[in-house]
């Protein structure tokens, strides 16, 4: 039985299960009585369209699989997934555009739900100098192309601490939305050759966040990373993209940042 084909009542105890909620906390949560929501998820009852999406919504559902569960329950999807250039989403793209540029002298890019590259500003092409050819065909992964031995992994001064990092984050994501292609690109990073332990904890950092530390040139840049996400996207391509920006995390690499942007404006 395909994901599609599965009864929608099976599709919600799974989704509640990884959101951790229990039956009553998710009428509590979604209104209703816990009779009612026991008959959906034995199939002894049939949602309204409008209810799929209601219990989609308090589980966190993510908007490609709400259609999984519309289809499921006999309905047709309503969510579209369109490509970044569609003219409908012009606006979100030049609001894309604008942050990129914006951020600029610091590098930013924009990856969806996989870490294939969609989009990013000039200051992330000086940072791949170096890498393997191979890697760097699209579409681009950021993940591959940070941990891979032929990526930047030989020039990540903190290679433990990002490798553990970025496994934990990947974790957490394709638990969240179970996408077989972030369990796949988990599977092949733990193949890579295992980097050097880390040797420092979260909370080493100040708690705040574990810096990204790349030697380029004769120089480390130390940069804290910050993750946006659009608010309320009604479009899956929207929904699955994430900006990722990062700023300096101490006063050379500010100033690095800025003599190389300069350069280049030059």
């Amino acid at each position: 039985m395909t994901a599609s084909s599965k009864p929608v009542g099976d599709h919600l105890r799974e989704w509640r299960m990884r959101r951790r909620m229990s039956q009553m906390d998710l009428a509590l949560e979604a209104e209703i009585s816990t009779r009612h929501l026991s008959f959906l998820a034995t199939g002894r009852a049939q949602p309204s369209r409008e209810m799929v999406l209601h219990l989609s919504e308090q589980l966190e559902v993510p908007l490609r699989e709400r259609n999984v569960l519309l289809v499921a329950a006999g309905f047709a999807p309503v969510f579209p997934e369109r490509s970044l250039e569609d003219p409908g989403l012009a606006a979100a793209r030049r609001a894309v555009e604008v942050i990129l540029k914006a951020h600029e002298p610091c590098p930013a890019l924009v990856v969806d739900l996989r870490w294939n590259l969609v989009a990013a500003n000039a200051a992330i092409a000086p940072m791949l100098a170096g890498v393997d050819e191979s890697l760097l065909a699209p579409p681009l992964n950021v993940v591959r192309v940070s941990l891979h031995p032929k990526g930047l992994a030989p020039r990540i001064v903190n290679l433990g601490e990002w490798h553990a990092h970025t496994i934990e984050r990947l974790r957490r994501q394709a638990e969240l939305t179970a996408d077989p292609g972030l369990i796949a690109l988990i599977e092949e990073i733990r193949g890579y050759p295992r980097p050097p332990a880390p040797d420092r904890r979260p909370e080493d950092f100040g708690g705040v966040a574990i810096p990204f530390q790349l030697m380029v040139g004769d120089s480390v840049l130390s940069m804290f990373g910050t993750t946006t996400v659009f608010g309320t996207p009604v479009d899956i391509t929207l929904s699955e993209l994430t900006l990722e920006t990062f700023f300096p995390a101490d006063a050379a690499t500010a100033e690095a940042l800025r003599a190389a942007h300069a350069a280049r404006r030059a």
